[in-house]
Parts: C-alpha cells; sequence; structure tokens
C-alpha cells in the first residue's frame, strides 16, 4: 500500500530534497508551500517526472487559521509520515528582536508543528513517522536568539511526543541539519571565502547539500528506523569536531 506523507515548506530547498526523497521511496507527497506556487508546482513536476507521485497544498503557517486551511486541503487523507520543516527565519539578536517577529518565527516553527501534528495523529495509523527539522544553532551559539529558541523548542517536542506516542508505534525523531547549501544560507556563495571557510571547520570537507539531509529524514521514515525514537540526529558532516590540524603546546 502506498504511503503518504506531508512535507511542509517543500517547495524548495530541504524541504524539496526530503519531499523527492521519499517520493523516490515510493509515498505520495503532500508538498506544502506557503506563498510560492510556481515553486512547488516545480518540486511536483520533479517528483512526477521521476515517477513518484505528489501534489502541492498552500497554507500560510504564519496565519491563525493555517493549520486548517492545510488539512481542508488534505482531506481526511490517511497521513503515515509527517515532516515539519517549514521556518523562517529573520535574524534579529536580542538588541533588536521585537515582539512581532517573536510571534511570527514562533507561529511558523513551534507553534504550526505541535498543532499539525495534533491535526495527523487521528490521521496516522499505529507505526507512523513524525520527523521534526531543527538546526545545528541549537549546540553552537548564534547572535539569531529567536530563531535558535524556536528550534531547541523542536528538539523538546520530539522527546516530549516520543514517549507519548510510543504505545502507538509511532517514532518522533528530530533532522538537525549543520550548514547546509539552502536559500536561507545564500551568504554561503554570497560572501567570498564563505564555503572554503566552513569546509575547513566540518570533518569531511565540503559543505552540506539538500540531498543529505533528505536521505536523513528517508531513514527515520522508514521501516529501518522502526527501534529508533526521540533522537536528535545531526547531519553536519563533523560540524565543529575540532581543529583539522595538530595543535601545538608550548
Amino acid at each position: 500500500m502506498t504511503k503518504t506523507a506531508l512535507v511542509t515548506g517543500a517547495s524548495r530547498g530541504l524541504g524539496r530534497a526530503i519531499a523527492e526523497r521519499l517520493a523516490a521511496d515510493g509515498a505520495q507527497v503532500i508538498v506544502h508551500y506557503g506563498s510560492n506556487a510556481a515553486k512547488a508546482e516545480e518540486t511536483v513536476a520533479a517528483i512526477e517526472l521521476a515517477g513518484g507521485k505528489a501534489f502541492a497544498v498552500q497554507a500560510d503557517l504564519q496565519a491563525p487559521d493555517g493549520v486548517d486551511r492545510l488539512f481542508d486541503a488534505i482531506a481526511d487523507r490517511p497521513l503515515d509520515i509527517v515532516v515539519n520543516n517549514a521556518a523562517m527565519f529573520e535574524g534579529s539578536t536580542v538588541l533588536t528582536a521585537t515582539p512581532e517577529e517573536f510571534d511570527r518565527t514562533f507561529a511558523v516553527n513551534v507553534k504550526a508543528p505541535l498543532f499539525i501534528i495534533q491535526r495527523a495523529l487521528p490521521l496516522m495509523p499505529d507505526g507512523g513517522r513524525i520527523i521534526n527539522i531543527s538546526s545545528g544553532v541549537t549546540w553552537f551559539a548564534v547572535p539569531e536568539v529567536i530563531y535558535a529558541m524556536t528550534k531547541g523548542a523542536l528538539n523538546v517536542l520530539g522527546r516530549s511526543l516520543a514517549n507519548t506516542l510510543g504505545e502507538k508505534g509511532i517514532t518522533v525523531n528530530t533532522v538537525s541539519p549543520g550548514i547546509t547549501r539552502t536559500d536561507m544560507n545564500a551568504w554561503l556563495d554570497e560572501n567570498p571565502g564563505a564555503a572554503d571557510g566552513t569546509v575547513g571547520i566540518t570533518a569531511l570537507g565540503r559543505v552540506g547539500e539538500p540531498t543529505d539531509i533528505g536521505d536523513a529524514v528517508a531513514f527515520f521514515a522508514s521501516d529501518d528506523a522502526r527501534w529508533v525514537t526521540g533522537q536528535v540526529l545531526e547531519v553536519n558532516g563533523g560540524l565543529l569536531l575540532g581543529p583539522l590540524e595538530p595543535v601545538h603546546h608550548n
């Protein structure tokens, strides 16, 4: 039987890579997008060209009725896999943060995943899969405090739900990307030396690609991960493990 996967924020970047990989593994993918219909249709077309099945659904997750609009479009289809990938990043520090930015960012990055899961559970069979996309900013410090706080909340959400939903055989895991080439990380290519600098602090010697994250999500979505739940997996190529050259001490 074909499984159905919901991937939020799937019109581009990590979400598109995740959607394409799950479709390649045989799932019918619901490609959620916030505003860019053209990019969402590109994702659907790419999946269909490769022989997969997908359709696009629009919902603004900042809006109070965003989750309702999403599930109205899903129309009570069974959901075997839910991937909470949609996120927003505005980049304020503690000195520039505003209540409005806090509310917007938490609405998309934290509130929406919680209530998407709540709405998905009645549609999810025993043995379903929930995967949340976090970030390495939960373990290394960045100035963008609001964004980092939202990703820390996702890590806690995953552990709590894994315990709560274990009796149904539903696994809940979190994928935490490192520095990955996406629109959000356009600085990698825009700032001279940024990509080389990232390579220099990464054990595997390159910048992450969206497919690296999609493959990790596919593992958690598969039967191979049936005995793995409540985990945060750092998918970062060995970012900031330590010096890559010998350190000489006097």
